[in-house]
């Protein structure tokens, strides 16, 4: 987009933009830290028009659990025959929808005894889907609830995996756990909500995008949510590469709020420090209203003292 001046600038979110000039210096930064990865970016210009592409690492923050479609035993669906696809097997109608899809990430359904005792399969080398092993809140053991090998065997059989890691298949029921990563392939023209679609499809999650939303979270506690016209890639360039400062994060709209930074400079003090400067802050209060009551008070004996003046003076003839 060129708004005058003949400067080229790119679209990060409503009413944002940022010059190609200073985007191509934070990609250049990007890639570097990536060096010799597969999490390096590319761009190339369509149309006049500045396109990065390349895979976007997304963290799990779910609290709830999340409902798995159902997948017949053995059954194997294989990745996209060609890494550069830029939406990992999913087409994305012009609206953002996701249409029927003609080929899905590698996920494996397999029966819990030939899965090896629990041991997880090879991760592939990119757009692996990344579901690390928790406990459904249905598959969850009762303790002292001691069970026949008949039952054993029986719930066995209803207790399958993806990559290894198991959830209960006959709820597909399941919950990452909290902080894996799992990454999608995506471009800087895809907005959040396209991104958060293309995630629940590669995973073929049942639950409504409508859901979740992504935040990038800071190591400083601060929580900032990309709104639906955002680019989750462009934001991910513009934050850095790397995650030890910040990551990206799926969560449920309804467990978060977002934290400014200016609230999130304190979160990690203890009590007695954040009473100390509640403390300081209520003093200093306190100055400046003493400080606001003398003046005034001697403003009001200016006015009074001139008052009497007036009023004491020969009156006019």
């Amino acid at each position: 987009m060129d708004y005058g001046g003949g400067e080229y600038l790119v679209p990060c979110g409503k009413d944002r933009y940022i010059s190609k000039n200073e985007l191509l210096l934070h990609l250049k930064t990007y890639n570097i830290y990536y060096e010799g990865q597969n999490l390096q970016l590319r761009h190339r210009e369509e149309e006049g028009e500045l396109i990065v592409e390349g895979l976007l690492n997304i963290s799990w923050g779910l609290r709830r659990p999340i409902r798995l479609q159902m997948q017949d035993d053995n059954q194997r669906i294989r990745p996209p025959p060609s890494s550069s696809s830029w939406h990992s097997g999913c087409n994305l109608g012009a609206h953002g929808s996701v249409l029927k899809p003609s080929t899905l990430p590698d996920i494996q359904v397999t029966d819990v005894d030939a899965a090896g005792n629990g041991a997880a399969a090879k991760p592939q080398p990119e757009e692996t889907p990344q579901l690390m092993r928790t406990r459904s809140d249905v598959g969850v053991r009762r303790r002292g609830n001691v069970r026949t090998p008949s039952e054993q065997r029986r719930i066995r059989r209803h207790r399958f995996s993806i990559n290894g890691h198991f959830y209960n298949h006959k709820t597909s029921v399941f919950t990452p756990a909290y902080g894996s990563v799992t990454n999608v392939r995506i471009n800087s023209t895809m907005t959040t909500p396209q991104v958060l679609k293309l995630l629940l499809n590669k995973f073929k999650i049942e639950n409504s995008a409508e859901e979740f939303a992504l935040y990038i979270v800071h190591t400083s506690g601060e929580k900032q949510k990309l709104r639906g016209s955002d680019y989750p890639l462009i934001a991910r360039v513009l934050q850095g590469p790397c995650e030890q400062v910040s990551k990206v994060f799926l969560m449920e709209k309804d467990q978060v709020e977002e934290i400014t930074y200016d609230v999130a400079q304190y979160i990690k003090f203890e009590m007695p420090v954040l009473r100390s400067f509640i403390q300081k802050l209520e003093e200093e209060e306190d100055r400046e209203v003493k400080k606001l009551m003398r003046k005034y008070s001697i403003l009001r004996l200016m006015i009074e003292q001139r008052l009497e003046e007036i009023s004491e003076g020969p009156t006019a003839m």
